[in-house]
């Protein structure tokens, strides 16, 4: 069982930056592709962002070079720092954790999930 904690969400105006945060329970954290999603009001939950245990990233059009997802494994930590924010980026922010994936994008794939933190960036 993995347990994950979001931390790190908040009010920032357009063009601000946040760094989020997820700590993860458990002693295998550096074999779990890690996973961030995000839900808007009245929208389905929508991939950002993947870092997976070799390292290799991946992200959503809508956020390539703005947002950097990182790890730190002697921390149980991933990170998703975000920069020139928008908008359109306010939402619910989810880690996710899976230790065997196909495609990252889809929700259903990962098997445990944080809390999320809120982000709202006002214009």
């Amino acid at each position: 069982q993995v347990q994950l904690v979001e931390s790190g969400g908040g009010l920032v105006q357009t063009g601000g930056s946040l760094r989020l945060s997820c700590a993860a329970s458990g002693r295998t954290f550096s074999s779990y592709t890690m996973g961030w999603f995000r839900q808007a009001p009245g929208k389905e939950r929508e991939f950002v962002a993947v870092m997976r245990s070799g390292g290799s990233t991946s992200y959503a059009d809508s956020v390539k070079g703005r947002f950097t997802i990182s790890r730190d494994n002697a921390k149980n930590t991933v990170y998703l720092q975000m920069i020139s924010l928008k908008p359109e980026d306010t939402a619910v922010y989810y880690c996710a954790a899976a230790l065997t994936i196909y495609y990252y994008m889809v929700s259903g794939q990962y098997d445990y999930w944080g809390q999320g933190t809120q982000v709202t960036v006002s214009s």
